[in-house]
């Protein structure tokens, strides 16, 4: 009667957890970016993030030498070999700001994006806190970003991504209650993650597709699932059929295409 009463318990929870799965929502990586006149991570690319509609534009946020906050993916910009390239974490602004995006655009500030991002229409903005050298670079990198968000009262619309585990646990400790984290790592259990003090695992598709009981997994836990970073139709459809709650994508308009043939 026991091993009924669980199996019954089991199937209802499961038909639930289907019947509660939505589509999954779009993140431009780095921005919309394959469009005339932008670049990643540029201020173009998201602003057209942000008039296509998609539900989110991810961005990656790096410390420099003189402590400025520079929306670059780093650690070296440009990110492939060309001349001149700088170390990102190890220049200063002025440095980095005089080579510019593969658009022409200049390497944006924290400041520009957050400015640009007031006017988001409800579009989220993923940001991706790089690692730093040391620990107490991260935990200066987590402070100052989210006091920057603070100041431009944003903080319902952000959400934060890092591979560093020390980040991820500083973010939990120091910004608001309900602050959505996940760790990009690929390397730990749902149950590891949430440990950290993680809502969600972000996690390389490919890992994903070797470890699908963590999607079962972190949704049993009450988390999220992100993937990136998914191009091709075949894995956005892989990840609608699994049960995604989020994808990553440098190709968003035919993921919302699949997403849209798919769910409705």
């Amino acid at each position: 009667m026991r091993r009924f009463i669980t199996l019954f318990i089991a199937i209802m929870v499961a038909t639930a957890a289907t019947a509660q799965y939505k589509a999954p929502k779009v993140i431009a990586h780095r921005g919309f970016h394959k469009v005339e006149g932008a670049a990643k991570n540029s201020l173009n690319a998201l602003k057209n993030a942000q008039e296509a509609g998609f539900w989110g534009s991810e961005c990656d946020i790096n410390l420099t030498k003189d402590n400025a906050l520079l929306v670059v993916h780093g650690a070296w910009h440009p990110d492939k070999s060309s001349s001149p390239r700088v170390d990102v974490q190890h220049n200063t602004k002025a440095e980095i700001q005089a080579i510019p995006l593969a658009s022409g655009e200049k390497v944006p500030t924290l400041d520009d994006y957050l400015t640009l991002f007031q006017s988001a229409n409800g579009t989220k903005l993923i940001i991706e806190l790089k690692s730093h050298d040391t620990q107490e670079r991260e935990t200066e990198i987590v402070e100052r970003v989210l006091a920057k968000v603070k100041e431009y009262g944003v903080e319902s619309n952000i959400e934060y991504i890092a591979f560093s585990k020390h980040i991820c646990s500083e973010l939990a400790r120091l910004a608001p209650k309900g602050t959505k984290i996940a760790y990009l790592g690929s390397n730990l259990t749902p149950l590891q993650c949430r440990a950290l003090g993680c809502t969600g695992i972000d996690y390389n598709i490919t890992m994903l597709q070797l470890m699908p009981q963590w999607i079962r997994q972190a949704h049993a836990l009450g988390m999220s699932v992100n993937a990136w970073t998914v191009n091709s139709e075949r894995n956005i459809r892989w990840c609608v059929k699994h049960k995604i709650d989020y994808i990553t994508t440098d190709e968003p308009l035919l993921a919302t295409k699949i997403i849209e043939e798919m769910c409705h």
